[in-house]
């Protein structure tokens, strides 16, 4: 529209929760086909749960509707490869999780927990029997999922990990905690991580993974509470106080640490995708408040300063763009390296902060209103900055990798 100040110049007036589909470099002009859909279909469920999100948030509810209304869309196949579950591209994954968290932190991390981890450790280690019972409940948002890995005392150090599954009788149990887990207290189901305490078991020492329903007597999961960010999901202190559970519940294809490591770098990429889903909802709402507000008698738009933080930010943010667009090339001709997942986590987390801080500030005061969205980003971001994985273990990672030589403790 035509400013009334500056006639003949345009003023943008958007609303700042909109998306402008900012794609300078036409990184994802290409995108077409079954990835076209998914990512419309994302960015259609997202759109219509945006409204219950922000309450949830503000309140620091979990919606298990959402949960639901994401398996409805058919969105956690997330590259899962399996009979019975859509066909989802690395592209298509990437962009799914990218949309819906521009829409929400949260719903991000809810097709991460559900999709990235419960999933596709099914899918990967579960046993025939397993996967015909879970699979389906699991692919449709029926069922919450967890993956506990994640311990009270060991969070970067998780390859220490202390819970234990020891054999009796004719079944396993389970004695520990586990802490920051998703949909942990949800009522659903649990992949647990223990490490194996049976001396004439092969597998004695190492770490396997079991299928725990939440009911089980022993089982209680606590949702953690005073958490300031990714507000619209629940995360759990899990605690295992002698859970029994048949020979059954042991993913067979499961035996050791990298197992678990698999599933973790699978869902790296995610971190690197959700990051600039975020990134993309500040600029946006950098943008479009900059066209809209006046100040002195003209739109933020019009200042040189402003100009040059939004080239910046736009930047920064096409740099995500192309770490991403490759992270899924390099996926789907199966050549990615797990230090590559982690560099593009390590940039993206790391650039995302930078944008949201910059359109926090650029946005004043307003900026902090939780309607203009910026600060809730700027809070869910430190939260994706830190899972799967931290800043200071991503470096560690890729210095062995560069170098050649190991700096971890």
């Amino acid at each position: 529209m035509a400013s009334e100040l500056f006639p003949g110049e345009n003023v943008l007036a958007y609303d700042v929760t909109s998306p402008l589909d900012t794609d300078y470099y036409a990184v994802f002009a290409d995108v077409g086909g079954p990835d076209r859909a998914q990512w419309s279909r994302a960015r259609e469920v997202g759109e219509a749960l945006a409204p219950r999100m922000a309450e949830a948030w503000d309140r620091a509810e979990y919606p298990l509707e959402a949960l639901t209304a994401l398996g409805e869309a058919d969105l956690y196949a997330d590259g899962v490869d399996h009979p019975g579950v859509t066909p989802m591209s690395p592209l298509a994954a990437g962009l799914v999780n990218m949309e819906l968290s521009r829409v929400d932190g949260s719903l991000g991390t809810i097709l991460a927990v559900q999709g990235g981890l419960a999933l596709r450790t099914l899918a990967l280690f579960g046993s025939p029997e397993q996967q015909e019972r879970w699979m389906g409940p699991l692919s449709r948002g029926e069922v919450p999922g967890a993956f506990a890995l994640t311990e009270p005392d060991h969070g970067s150090d998780s390859t220490s990990l202390e819970t234990t599954a020891r054999w009796s009788d004719d079944g396993w149990v389970l004695r520990g905690a586990k802490k920051w887990i998703g949909n942990g207290a949800s009522g659903g189901v649990t992949f647990v991580w223990a490490r194996i305490d049976r001396a004439d078991d092969p597998d004695h020492g190492q770490v396997r993974c079991f299928l725990v329903e939440q009911d089980t007597p022993g089982y209680t999961g606590t949702v953690i509470t005073g958490k300031l960010s990714l507000r619209g999901i629940h995360q759990a202190h899990i605690a295992l106080d002698d859970v029994r559970v048949g020979a059954d519940a042991v993913l067979p294809g499961a035996h050791s640490f990298k197992d678990a490591s698999t599933v973790l770098f699978a869902t790296r990429s995610g971190v690197a995708w959700s990051a600039l889903g975020h990134a993309t909802a500040c600029y946006e709402a950098a943008l479009a408040y900059a066209g809209q507000r006046v100040q002195f008698g003209r739109p933020l738009a019009r200042f040189q300063m402003v100009q040059e933080r939004l080239t910046q930010m736009l930047s920064q943010l096409t740099a995500m763009q192309l770490y991403c667009r490759r992270l899924a090339e390099l996926e789907a001709s199966g050549a990615l390296r797990p230090t590559q997942a982690s560099l593009a986590k390590y940039h993206n987390t790391r650039t995302a902060r930078d944008i949201a801080r910059t359109a926090r500030d650029l946005l004043g005061g307003n900026g902090i209103l939780l309607e203009n969205r910026v600060m809730q980003h700027l809070a869910d971001i430190e939260a994706i900055h830190t899972y799967e994985g931290t800043e200071s273990v991503q470096a560690l990672l890729i210095g062995r990798d560069i170098t050649g030589m190991g700096a971890f403790v």
